[in-house]
């Protein structure tokens, strides 16, 4: 009888630690599953702040010249909301968020005068580009006004301005051989109010007549009035008539450096530059026409 109760109670006493060994590896079993979907959440949660701290960025810079930016705005490349997520200008958040297929980016917002520079920011999801439809309207136009301009004899050019409206460079020009030459570059300052500038011009024998002009986005030329000197300088002269290897430049029996262009029979562009001497070498036999000086030639090259 006792035996029996002994094996009684021993058989409930593994019960009892079987039933044991079961809760645990149930909660284990919970703790295991509940840890790995934390786990993954916690992945998809550093999955998405990785994809908002990688946006990227488009920027562009400018004068304002009056007119407004217009920005074709795609939709995310995951399919919710739109690519550009803000606009800053000058530093200055675009009020009206960007949460449309198009919008406007209006300069009146942020009290920009005519002639400014402009930097704005275009804050956007990676795998998507917005699209700056009319970023011509950012480039600046010639719109100088020349209030005086004068050259001295000895080849001093200077001039000032008003109405600039973003820096472009002045060209100057100087007419000889038929034709308008460019012979310097002066950057402009781009300010509205008064600007002075000077160039010193080399020039030819005889009278020489002097312009600037700025050529801005658009292809057109703004030209100045047209200003005139005369040199003191002889005449330069070109030898040999029939040339094999080498020209020669002299004015008073001395060598004297002259701007130059030579052409071919078909009227291109072979050598161009400033010297005393022009190495013919390389040209084949053939005519060919010089300008130098103030005077164009034709020479046959041996």
């Amino acid at each position: 009888m006792f035996g029996l109760i002994s094996t009684l109670i021993q058989h409930k006493a593994n019960l009892g630690k079987r039933k044991n060994e079961l809760t645990f590896a149930v909660i284990g079993t919970v703790v295991y599953f509940a840890f790995s979907y934390m786990k993954q959440l916690l992945i998809v949660f550093f999955l998405f702040v990785l994809k908002v701290s990688l946006g990227s960025t488009l920027s562009v810079e400018g004068t304002y010249q009056g007119k407004n930016l217009y920005i074709q705005n795609p939709m995310s490349d995951d399919g919710f909301g739109y690519c550009a997520t803000k606009v800053t200008v000058n530093g200055d958040v675009m009020p009206g968020g960007t949460n449309m297929g198009a919008f406007e980016i209006d300069f009146a917002n942020f009290n920009i005068a005519i002639g400014e520079p402009v930097f704005i920011v275009i804050d956007h999801n990676d795998g998507c580009t917005p699209k700056i439809l009319n970023p011509e309207v950012l480039l600046p136009r010639s719109t100088f006004v020349v209030t005086a301009i004068n050259v001295s004899s000895t080849g001093k050019l200077t001039w000032k301005t008003t109405g600039e409206q973003g820096k472009l460079p002045f060209q100057i020009e100087q007419y000889r051989w038929d034709k308008w030459v460019t012979i310097g570059e002066v950057d402009g300052k781009g300010s509205s109010g008064n600007n002075a500038y000077e160039f010193l011009v080399s020039p030819h024998s005889g009278q020489n007549t002097i312009r600037v002009v700025q050529v801005d986005h658009s292809g057109s030329k703004r030209e100045s009035k047209q200003v005139t000197f005369k040199s003191n300088l002889a005449q330069v002269v070109k030898s040999p008539a029939k040339v094999k290897d080498m020209i020669y430049f002299s004015s008073n029996g001395k060598p004297s450096e002259t701007r130059f262009e030579i052409f071919d029979a078909y009227g291109n562009i072979v050598k161009k530059g400033v010297g005393a001497s022009v190495n013919c070498q390389n040209l084949i036999p053939g005519a060919y026409y010089i300008n130098f000086d103030n005077v164009n030639e034709k020479f046959i090259k041996n």
